[in-house]
C-alpha cells in the first residue's frame, strides 16, 4: 500500500518507489523488520514535501483499509510534514479512529538516516492504547460521580462550575446548596439502608424537575448541589429552588413507613470578581446557614463570607479567653418594685478583650453556641455564679437574703448534664438550691416539652427555680405554663420600652401579670430605665424590675458594696 492512500486514493505519480526501498540501508531488510513490529508501523520518505510509502506492515494496512472517509488520515500526513520541516529528534501525539468505538493508538515519529537516500525518512508507529482509555475513562466517571445516586459528585460539580465559568456564553450562572431538613434524625431511626434509599428517593425527584441545562449533584451525606443557568435572570435559580422544595412535599413510602421530609436552600448568584467554583460553593453554603434559621430560601449577600471570617476568628479568641480567664461575671441587682429590697442579682458575662476591649454577649454568645463553646462557658458561668454568692457569704459573716440567677442556653440545654453540674456546684461551695435561679428561654423550653419538664424536675429536686426568660416573644402555651415548674416570668425589655407610647404593650404586660399571679409565679420585668416605668409596673401588680434605673451590670466586688449599702444604709454612711 502506498502512503499516499493515507491521504486520499489519488495520489500524485511517484518518480522513484523502488530506487528508495532499493537505496536505503545496505544489506538490511527493511520490510522485514517492518513485519516483525507486533504494533501497526510504516516508513515514509518526505519527497518534495509529501510524504511517499516505502514501507508497511498488515496491522497498518489493516487499520487503514478499514477507515471508510480516507480524509481522516490527513492529520496523519500532516503530522509527518510538519515533523520533516521541524527536524525535531522524535515527537508522539494521540490519535483516534473515527466513529463510535473507534480505537485509541499513540502515534511515534521519528527520523530515519540512509547513507545512499538523499529524502528524509520517518518512521511512524501507532501503539494501541484503547483498553488504557478506556480504563481511565471508566476511572473517571467513578471518580465524579456518586456511588449511591449515579448523580455526579463534588468534585465533578466543582468543575462544572469552573467550566461554565469559563464559558463566556453561559457565564450566568447561580449555585443551589440543598440540605434535607431533619434526616440525620429519620436516619437514626429507620437504618442507614433505609436512610441511603431516602437519599436515592430524593435524588430521582430532583432530577425530575431539572431543566435542560442544569445540573444536580450530590456533595456529600444529605447535601445536594444545583448548577442553574440564569437564562431569564436571578428569578430563574428561585424557581429552580421552588421547584426543589415542590418536588419533596409529596410523603415518601419506605416500607411501611410514610416520610415527610423537606429541605432548606441557599443560593449565591455569580459575578467577576469570584475567581473558582470554591468562592460561589462556599457563597452558597454560607445562604444555607441563614435558611435553615429562617425557614426560607436565602440568597447570599455580599459581605457575609467576611463577617462568618470574623465569627470564625472570634470562636479561636474566644476558646483562648476561657483559657486565660479574660471572661467575667457582673451582676445586676434585681429589686423588689414595691420595697426597693435587693432581691438578687443576675449573673451576667462579659469579656475583656486584650486589644479590642469590652465584647458584648450579643456578638460572642451566638458565637459560643454555634461553635459548641457554650458548653464550658455555661459550665464555668453557674460555678463561677454559685462561688461568688459563697464568697459575699462569708464576707458578710452570714447568709445573705439574696439569691443569684444565671442564664443556660438552648444549645446547654439540650447537650449538657445542667442538673448534675449545678448539684456538684452547689455541694462543693455549700449553697442551698433555693440561692440559685436558673433562666431559661422560652424557645428553649418549647422546643422540646417533654425534655424540658425532666431537666427541670431533676433541678427542682434541687430546690432551684426556674424563670422562663424573655417571655411574651415565644410561642408557650397555657398548657406547657400549667405543666411545667416554672416560678418566675421574666417580661421581655420590648414591652416595658414601648409601655408608655403603646397601649398594646401595656394591655399585654396586664395580661402576664394576671397569668402569672393566676399561676402563682413572680414576675420580672427587664429593662426599666426611668421612675416612671418603674412606678406603672408596681402599681400594676409586677413584684421585681432590673434595668438601668436601678444599676447597670456591675463586677462582683461593687455588686457586694451595693448590696451591704442597700441592707444597712446608715452604717455604711457612717462608715
Amino acid at each position: 500500500m502506498e502512503m499516499s492512500r493515507i491521504a486520499r486514493e489519488s495520489a500524485r505519480p511517484v518518480a522513484r518507489p523502488a530506487d528508495v526501498r532499493a537505496a536505503l540501508l545496505p544489506g538490511h531488510d527493511l520490510q522485514r523488520y517492518i513485519d516483525a513490529l507486533p504494533i501497526a508501523a510504516a516508513v515514509a520518505a518526505i519527497v518534495d514535501g509529501d510524504p511517499i510509502d516505502v514501507a508497511h506492515n498488515a496491522a497498518f494496512s489493516s487499520l487503514a483499509d478499514n477507515i471508510a472517509d480516507k480524509d481522516h488520515l490527513e492529520e496523519l500526513r500532516e503530522a509527518l510534514r510538519r515533523f520533516a520541516l521541524s527536524h525535531a529528534t522524535a515527537d508522539q501525539f494521540s490519535w483516534k479512529e473515527p466513529g463510535i468505538g473507534g480505537r485509541h493508538f499513540q502515534v511515534h515519529l521519528a527520523p530515519l538516516t540512509s547513507r545512499m537516500h538523499p529524502d528524509p525518512l520517518i518512521m511512524l508507529t501507532m501503539i494501541d492504547r484503547t483498553t488504557a482509555v478506556e480504563t481511565e475513562r471508566s476511572l473517571r466517571s467513578e471518580m465524579l460521580h456518586d456511588s449511591l445516586t449515579g448523580l455526579p459528585n463534588r468534585v465533578a460539580f466543582e468543575e462544572a462550575i469552573d467550566a461554565a465559568i469559563g464559558d463566556t456564553a453561559f457565564a450566568n450562572i447561580a449555585v443551589l446548596n440543598v440540605n434535607l431538613n431533619r434526616f440525620s434524625r429519620v436516619n437514626e431511626s429507620i437504618g442507614s439502608l433505609a436512610g441511603d434509599e431516602l437519599i436515592i428517593t430524593v435524588a430521582r425527584r430532583m432530577v425530575s424537575i431539572m431543566r435542560a441545562g442544569d445540573m444536580l449533584a450530590r456533595l456529600g451525606g444529605d447535601e445536594f448541589g444545583v448548577l442553574v443557568r440564569l437564562v431569564d435572570g436571578p428569578g430563574d435559580a428561585l424557581n429552580v429552588a421552588r421547584r426543589l422544595q415542590a418536588s419533596l412535599a409529596t410523603p415518601m413510602r419506605l416500607s411501611e413507613l410514610e416520610i415527610r421530609i423537606d429541605c432548606a436552600i441557599g443560593c449565591a448568584l455569580w459575578h467577576d470578581k469570584l475567581p473558582s467554583s470554591d468562592e460561589i460553593i462556599r457563597h452558597s453554603q454560607v445562604a444555607l446557614k441563614r435558611a435553615k434559621l429562617s425557614g426560607q430560601i436565602e440568597v447570599y449577600e455580599p459581605g457575609e463570607v467576611g463577617h462568618a471570617r470574623n465569627r470564625l476568628s472570634m470562636e479561636t479568641e474566644l476558646r483562648h479567653a476561657l483559657e486565660r480567664d479574660e471572661i467575667r461575671l457582673d451582676f445586676q441587682p434585681l429589686i423588689e418594685l414595691d420595697t426597693g429590697r435587693v432581691a438578687g442579682f443576675e449573673a451576667l458575662a462579659r469579656w475583656s478583650h486584650p486589644q479590642r476591649g469590652e465584647i458584648q454577649p450579643a456578638d460572642f454568645i451566638p458565637v459560643a453556641e454555634e461553635s459548641g463553646l457554650i458548653l464550658p462557658l455555661g459550665r464555668w458561668a453557674i460555678d463561677c455564679a454559685v462561688r461568688t454568692l459563697a464568697g459575699w457569704d462569708a464576707a458578710a459573716g452570714y447568709e445573705l437574703p439574696v439569691y443569684v440567677s444565671v442564664n443556660v442556653s438552648p444549645v446547654q440545654l439540650a447537650r449538657d448534664h445542667v442538673a448534675a453540674l449545678v448539684g456538684d456546684s452547689l455541694d462543693r461551695h455549700g449553697i442551698g438550691g433555693g440561692r440559685l435561679t436558673l433562666e431559661l428561654t422560652e424557645s428553649s423550653i418549647i422546643a422540646d416539652p417533654d425534655r424540658a419538664a425532666r431537666l427541670l424536675g431533676d433541678l427542682k429536686a434541687l430546690a432551684c427555680r426556674i424563670a422562663m426568660d424573655d417571655f411574651g416573644t415565644g410561642y408557650s402555651s397555657l398548657a406547657s405554663l400549667q405543666k411545667l415548674p416554672i416560678d418566675i416570668l421574666k417580661i421581655d425589655r420590648q414591652f416595658i420600652a414601648a409601655m408608655h407610647n403603646d397601649r398594646d404593650s401595656t394591655a399585654i404586660i396586664r395580661a402576664i401579670l394576671s397569668l402569672a399571679r393566676a399561676l402563682g409565679m413572680v414576675t420580672i420585668a427587664e429593662g426599666i430605665e426611668d421612675q416612671g416605668a418603674a412606678r406603672t409596673l408596681a402599681v400594676l401588680g409586677c413584684e421585681i424590675g432590673q434595668g438601668f434605673w436601678f444599676s447597670r451590670a456591675i463586677r462582683s466586688d461593687a455588686a457586694f458594696a451595693f448590696l451591704m449599702d442597700a441592707i444597712h444604709p446608715h452604717s455604711a454612711a457612717c462608715g
